[in-house]
């Protein structure tokens, strides 16, 4: 098999990221109110979007921004919602993925996950499927992430293999370019697993 390693971002592929996200929304909302300015679920979700359509490197201070406009209030909003999520641990491990890391971990293969705390991992359940120091060439990795800017694009930059897994917030991201376009796309447990299997006999 070429690849000997798969490197997860952890939000969005091993973490749904669902709980952790309408904490966020609901923190920007509150945050809002409490400065004044008055806010409903629909236009938290239309900064969400526009935020994701724009790439945002910081979505949730573009969304803010989107929300309050002001740039004191923007400011102060950031903060409030800072205080209210800093400590958050919303951690919810997706359906089917132990199973899956099992099996790659039986198969041989080395397991990374970045973009989150280690204790998180361990709390899950699953940090022993992972190597705290993972070390493989770029070349035999398979790198998972959800986010195309952050994730996709410099893994490929790197010379890994990538797949998107589409879901919650960044869903809606689209390649903007060849640099940002995966090797495969998939949406739950089952495609992952296909899309791994397929990248391991190219």
């Amino acid at each position: 098999m070429r690849y000997r390693a798969v490197l997860f971002d952890v939000g969005g592929a091993i973490d749904l990221e669902f709980a952790w996200e309408m904490a966020v929304d609901g923190a920007i909302a509150a945050a809002c109110g409490m400065e004044g300015v008055r806010v409903d679920q629909a236009m938290v979700e239309t900064a969400s979007d526009e935020a994701v359509a724009a790439f945002a490197a910081d979505t949730c201070g573009h969304m803010i921004e989107t929300l309050c406009g002001e740039p004191v209030t923007v400011g102060r909003v950031r903060q409030r919602v800072e205080a209210m999520t800093g400590n958050l641990d919303a951690f919810q491990l997706r359906p089917g993925i132990e199973t899956l890391l099992a099996r790659l971990q039986r198969q041989g293969l080395v397991l990374g996950a970045v973009g989150t705390p280690w204790d998180r991992l361990e709390r899950a359940g699953i940090a022993r499927f992972f190597t705290r120091d993972f070390d493989a060439p770029p070349d035999a990795c398979i790198f998972v992430g959800d986010r195309l800017d952050r994730d996709i694009a410099p893994a490929k930059a790197r010379g890994m293999a990538t797949i998107q897994f589409r879901s919650g917030r960044y869903r809606r991201q689209r390649p903007r370019n060849a640099a940002e376009t995966p090797d495969a796309i998939v949406t739950d447990v089952m495609e992952l697993e296909a899309a791994l299997d397929a990248l391991a006999v190219r």
